[in-house]
Order: structure tokens, then sequence, then C-alpha cells
């Protein structure tokens, strides 16, 4: 999902130049470390772009008519989210009749579960897994992440725009090589795989604070392993290599366990 942030101001100057430059430049860290520190967004801003998102995806995917799946995925979520400190009466969970392996969570207080996902997780704690580590990424502000990441992208673009239009050739090649690939795999992605892994140690301590097993969010992303068969190489995913997964969140489980008992 590509999201447009604050359009340059009319007949830019050289110095403006430069400092959107200087935005352009961080296109490549981006890619690395997956974080934007400072927020160049608002949490409004994300939060009603989550709302719209969430109001689009109502119109293009069915709601799923299982009242037994509807009813055993909003009870997870609220026992996850009372472990994460929310109260689940401000949350919207909903279950869309989709062949997908997927889940979400929103800005605006949305979850969305695919009903392939509940098929696939083998169990009440392998779907907790998914929610939990789904509520990880909004409380990591990853989606403000994301957002601004890719405001940074569009003022690097605008930029490129304005100096073609000044004819000023050079300085546009320099910017368009300083996003690069940067842009391409580091900014668009919906999410990277520092992220990912911090979604997961997240979600493992909630789901072990709400009293499901944290080996049952292993088991899960071997079973996914196992059901994804054929995807793309980790390296250009954004979701870690299977192994990579498994072995960081077995690592944690200990510590998830304890912090659950404390």
């Amino acid at each position: 999902m590509s999201y447009h942030g604050s359009s340059c101001p009319e007949a830019p100057t050289r110095r403006t130049a430069l400092r959107l430059m200087a935005c352009a430049a961080l296109a490549p860290a981006l890619a690395g470390c997956d974080r934007v520190a400072p927020y160049v967004v608002s949490d409004e801003t994300v939060e009603s772009l989550g709302l719209q998102t969430w109001s689009r995806l109502q119109e293009r995917m069915p709601i799923s008519r299982n009242a037994a799946a509807q009813k055993k995925t909003a009870d997870i979520a609220r026992r996850l989210l009372v472990a994460a400190g929310e109260d689940p009466r401000r949350w919207e969970v909903q279950v869309f009749a989709q062949p997908e392996a997927n889940a979400f969570v929103l800005p605006g207080r949305k979850i969305g579960v695919l009903e392939g996902m509940i098929n696939v997780a083998g169990s009440d704690g392998e779907l907790a897994a998914v929610i939990g580590h789904e509520i990880g990424h909004l409380q990591a502000e990853h989606s403000r992440e994301r957002v601004s990441a890719e405001t940074l992208r569009q003022w690097g673009l605008q930029l490129i725009s304005f100096l073609l239009q000044v004819n000023d050739i050079a300085f546009a090649q320099e910017i368009a090589a300083l996003l690069g690939v940067g842009v391409e795999f580091g900014l668009v992605r919906p999410y990277g795989r520092n992220q990912e892994l911090e979604a997961d140690r997240l979600g493992l301590f909630t789901m072990a604070k709400a009293g499901y097993d944290p080996r049952d969010a292993a088991a899960l992303w071997r079973r996914m392993d196992q059901h994804g068969r054929g995807g793309p190489p980790a390296l250009l995913s954004t979701h870690p290599a299977p192994r990579e997964r498994i072995r960081a969140i077995e690592e944690l489980i200990p510590e998830a366990v304890a912090a659950a008992r404390a």
C-alpha cells in the first residue's frame, strides 16, 4: 500500500532541494534498519489511514458467515488485547471469507483475520500467535514507521521531478541513485525483517501473558513454512527466513513464560 506525504513547497529553492536530498538519502539506511526516527506523520494521520483502509477492505472482501470462526477469533483477540493493556470494547474484530492464510491489525483498533489463516492454524494457541504478532506491529508503531518512510520516499520523488523541471539533470540522477534499491526493497514493502522479528517478540510475550503456550508460536511458523513452500527467496521477502524466525522465537520462550508468571 502506498501513502502520499505532503507536497513540496511551490518553487522550492536550491536550499530546499538540498534539505529534501537529505531526506532522500535516508532511503538506503531505512532499507537496512526498518526504522524511521523521528516520525514525520502524526498518530492521527496514521489512524485515519487505517480507518480508510478498513472501510475499503470491508467493501472488497465478504464477511465470513462462519459463526464459530467469528466467535473463536473474537474470544482469542479479546484475551490478547486485555494482556496487551487494551480495552477490547474499543476494538473491532472481523473474519473475512478469503482463502489466503493472512491476518492484520490496522491503526484505529481494527483486527482482520482471513478464513484461510484459521484453516492453517492448528490450534487456538497458533491463531493467538498470529493475532498477537499483528498486535505487536501496532504496539511498536510499525504502521507509523511505514507511512513515515513512504512520506520520505515521496519527498525524494518530488525532488527528482523538480530538478528535471529546472534542467538540473545531474543532480536528479544523483537523487535517483540514492533512492535506488532502497525504495524498491526497503520502503514500499509492508514490513521489514527487523519489524517482523520485533512483532514476533511482542506477540510472544502477549500470548504468554494471555495464558497461551508460547511454544505454539514456533509450531505456527513451522506450519506456515510448510504452507508457503515455493514462495519468494527469504532475502526479498517481508518476513525473516522461517528457520531464523523459529530459532529466535524458541530462544525467547523461557523469558516470555517467566514474564507471564511474574
